[in-house]
């Protein structure tokens, strides 16, 4: 097929993923049977592990380093600011609005579509796998950090997310706190100099100023946000604690345990991490992918937003169409003009790579 043909196909694709509502993370059944439905349709050999479909070029060979092109099939629930039905692929004014359209159906289609048009070509420098996976919304263990144990060793990857096809040669890692203000319980009507809420004034400025001493050239500063507080059953009862949630995202300058053991050394409360899985990742700017990326006109950055790329150990680029603002908003849409531009870009960035035209 050409590649306008594709582009048509890769679109349609993604307009039956937007009007197939059972794509939640956890609940992608039905989104992995249309990426089946494609492999089918293209005769390419393909394999379902739960809710992920992976498949590895005709002409694999062990020889050779593999390329993983990689995106994401579950989305998150629609939030109530939808004035259009989330479930509906509408296309208005050259965007195509719908849950999961930006977030990351277009990088799906197109990876996908890019795939599909390398699959059978011959003599290429790198292996090429590609994962549509699952969970990653809720950094699941069955979407990509579970299946990556029956890939193919990966030794580089691309990863689909709303990059506006600008090459996010970083990405900030994420650890997640759990922590908690202690104070004394008592009747609201007695005298208490030991409320738990007022002792979380102290804690949470405290929370508000801390800095990291160490900041990135590529990804800036650690960002600590507290994002949840939760304290109290009833109007008259001084309540014994209260519960904060903090959202940290880690430069490359750091690893996750540093972070927790700074911040359970000195943070005025108790503090537990929920995992220290999500690492920052990133790939040298000299790698033949980014370098590629670069003379095609593409400009590097480092993103603050976590993806897939937390779960690999190898290089990664984030690539992909579509603009990360739009992501979890109402109304989501990706233009059209961004699918068809991303799918051009990905295969001119694999020729100048896998096919050694860089």
């Amino acid at each position: 097929m050409t590649i306008q043909e594709l582009t048509i196909k890769a679109i349609g694709l993604l307009k039956n993923l937007i009007e197939t509502p059972f794509s939640f993370s956890s609940e992608e059944d039905l989104t992995a049977q249309l990426l089946e439905n494609w492999f089918q349709e293209y005769n390419i050999p393909y394999t379902r592990t739960q809710n992920n479909v992976w498949s590895v070029n005709k002409h694999f060979d062990t020889n050779k380093p593999t390329l993983l092109l990689n995106s994401h099939h579950d989305t998150v629930k629609p939030n109530n600011g939808y004035t259009k039905d989330p479930f509906k692929a509408i296309v208005e004014d050259g965007k195509l609005y719908g849950l999961g359209s930006n977030d990351a159906g277009g990088c799906l289609v197109s990876l996908l579509a890019t795939y599909t048009h390398f699959y059978q070509k011959e003599n290429l420098t790198y292996n090429l796998v590609f994962a549509g996976t699952a969970e990653e919304e809720s950094s699941g263990p069955n979407g990509l950090n579970g299946l990556l144990k029956t890939l193919p060793k990966i030794d580089v990857a691309i990863v689909g997310e709303p990059t506006l096809m600008n090459l996010a040669i970083a990405e900030k890692g994420l650890v997640v706190f759990d922590a908690e203000v202690k104070g004394t319980p008592s009747h609201a009507a007695h005298p208490n100099h030991d409320n738990a809420i007022y002792n979380a004034i102290e804690v949470l400025q405290w929370f508000k100023d801390v800095e990291f001493e160490k900041t990135s050239k590529t990804l800036g500063d650690v960002k600590l946000t507290v994002t949840q507080i939760n304290a109290g059953k009833q109007h008259n009862a001084v309540p014994s604690e209260v519960k904060l949630v903090i959202d940290v995202r880690v430069n490359d300058q750091y690893t996750n345990q540093e972070i927790s053991d700074i911040l359970q050394e000195h943070a005025p409360c108790n503090i537990q991490p929920r995992s220290l899985n999500l690492n920052s990742s990133s790939i040298p700017k000299e790698h033949p992918l980014v370098q590629a990326g670069i003379a095609l006109g593409r400009k590097t950055y480092g993103s603050p937003t976590l993806s897939d790329q937390a779960v690999l150990s190898c290089p990664s680029l984030k690539l992909g169409p579509g603009d990360s603002t739009r992501s979890h908003t109402a109304d989501e849409f990706i233009y059209l003009q961004e699918i068809e531009e991303g799918i051009e870009l990905y295969i001119k960035l694999l020729n100048k790579v896998v096919r050694c035209e860089y």
